[in-house]
């Protein structure tokens, strides 16, 4: 059934939960017919615990900061219209039959599923499997996490489970749901009929009636329960939206494309690059690149490539802080603008960066095997670690136009990297395309905007984009195309080995 035409009334105001891996933050929108703002009421730390040795996610710290900033946004305004979350995908919380949780969420940066892939592909050979759910193989994926904790007490008592976002939409008002496009993360769902993959679930042992029914963005979540606007001070029933709840379709929700021809990546802790098709690839030659088909909204794939992001930049500065005096990041950022090119660089996807630890000795160690020049200085490290992002997003944006069969005009780089104008220029040259960097916000707005669309205010994502491409502050920057920098970055690609 079509949307209803928008009507004109005042700015509504919005909240967007929005949970990364290192922090969380609630935003308040106000958005009208050619309005759009957005504005941090509250952030808070998210800090992973180490116990008995596992890694977990602290998520009633998250809770509570969750509350706290639903309080922030509600003090002296207008009622909140509605409230969204969104958060990172696979990872999950199990209620047991009186819907208590039972523990803390295992983080996806644990060992605890090292080496469970291969047993997985012992029933279900990677290609089936690649066939059945177009998810690329990723260490942390969620049936991996369910094989590796098969067995266990927990599990056993599990009577629900909830992806994060769906965990915390359930505290808030004691509705159970399943949103799809992060469960279309979970490496248990065929991405073409947008159900779960009952064949794979079933040779994997994998209980699907765990999860609850499935919900799409857009669909009602309930309201705020009492007990929790006794504890916000919110005054009046809040209702709760689906969005998408995986950052990332968010983030690509928020995308302010004014034409088909693009590319996105989606830069922060991760790099998610790809296209936005209206149908998955699944193919051998897919497969073998390690891409994803993951959904989003309006029936939307979201075909991308996972590169590890400025995570690596993330824990070089978490070390250098423990032992050493570190410049600032801008200082960083500005010393590296000023080392010589590509002088080194890795593999971003490599998964020997994919745990938390000395990151500038395991950027050496991988310089060092490959004959390269070992960094030296902080700002040597930071430019490897920025020039190799840039050779990552350059890949992943030329294979998956090869694999789709698609050409793209202009690369949209979107979420925190997109504030960091080394990063985006890099992006430029590397990819010999214009790069259009914001907004910043990306999936704090694609929350809000997908609540909007709920109202009635957009009828879809094509006005949405344009709502953003009006309102946002972006910024453009074009590649450095003559013959010696584009030899520069064939030759650096060389040195690193493809996905």
């Amino acid at each position: 059934m079509p949307r209803p035409a928008p009507t004109p009334r005042s700015p509504h105001r919005f909240a967007a939960i929005d949970l990364g891996a290192s922090s969380g933050r609630v935003m308040v929108a106000r958005t009208g017919p050619d309005t759009l703002t957005l504005q941090e009421a509250h952030r808070f730390p998210n800090r992973p615990v180490r116990t008995a040795g596992t890694l977990r996610w602290d998520i009633l710290s998250l809770y509570t900061g969750i509350l706290d900033g639903l309080r922030a946004a509600g003090v002296g305004s207008a009622p909140l219209t509605s409230i969204g979350i969104d958060g990172w995908a696979v990872d999950y919380g199990l209620l047991d039959a009186d819907g208590a949780l039972l523990g803390n969420p295992v983080h996806y940066r644990d060992t605890r599923t090292e080496g469970v892939a291969a047993k997985a592909w012992g029933t279900v050979p990677a290609t089936e499997l690649y066939a059945a759910t177009g998810i690329q193989y990723a260490p942390f994926n969620t049936l991996y996490q369910l094989m590796a904790a098969q067995g266990t007490a927990q599990l056993a008592a599990a009577k629900h489970l909830l992806l994060i976002p769906d965990l915390l939409t359930y505290w808030l008002t004691g509705e159970l749901g399943t949103e799809l496009t992060n469960a279309s993360t979970t490496q248990l769902m065929d991405p073409a009929a947008n159900t779960w993959s009952h064949d794979v679930a079933t040779r994997l042992g994998i209980d699907l009636t765990l999860f609850p029914p499935v919900r799409r963005p857009g669909d009602p979540a309930g309201h705020l329960l009492p007990q929790v606007l006794d504890d916000t001070g919110l005054a009046t029933p809040t209702p709760v939206t689906t969005v998408a709840s995986h950052d990332t379709a968010s983030a690509v929700a928020a995308v302010p494309a004014t034409t088909e021809n693009f590319a996105y990546i989606c830069t922060g802790t991760w790099s998610l690059a790809g296209l936005e098709l209206t149908a998955p690839i699944r193919t051998e030659e897919s497969r073998a690149a390690n891409f994803t088909n993951e959904l989003g909204i309006d029936g939307t794939v979201r075909y991308l490539r996972n590169i590890m992001g400025l995570w690596l930049l993330q824990e070089c500065l978490r070390t250098w802080e423990t032992s050493t005096a570190t410049p600032t990041l801008e200082a960083l950022l500005g010393e590296a603008a000023h080392v010589p090119a590509l002088r080194s660089v890795v593999d971003a996807a490599d998964p020997a960066f994919l745990p938390p630890g000395n990151m500038p000795h395991r950027i050496a160690q991988a310089c060092e095997a490959t004959a390269q020049p070992v960094p030296r200085t902080h700002a040597e490290t930071t430019r490897c670690i920025l020039d190799s992002l840039a050779l990552a997003h350059r890949r992943a944006v030329e294979d998956a136009q090869r694999l789709a069969d698609r050409t793209v005009d202009v690369v949209h780089m979107v979420g925190g990297g997109a504030r960091n104008e080394l990063l985006c220029q890099l992006t430029a040259d590397a990819c010999g395309l214009p790069v259009v960097a914001g907004p910043a916000e990306a999936a704090a707005l694609g929350n809000v905007l997908v609540q909007a669309r709920a109202q009635g205010l957009l009828r879809d994502r094509h006005e949405m984009r344009a709502l953003l491409a009006g309102t946002q502050q972006l910024t453009r920057y074009e590649p450095t195309n003559d013959p010696a920098h584009r030899a520069a970055w064939e030759e650096a690609s060389r040195r690193v080995p493809a996905p």
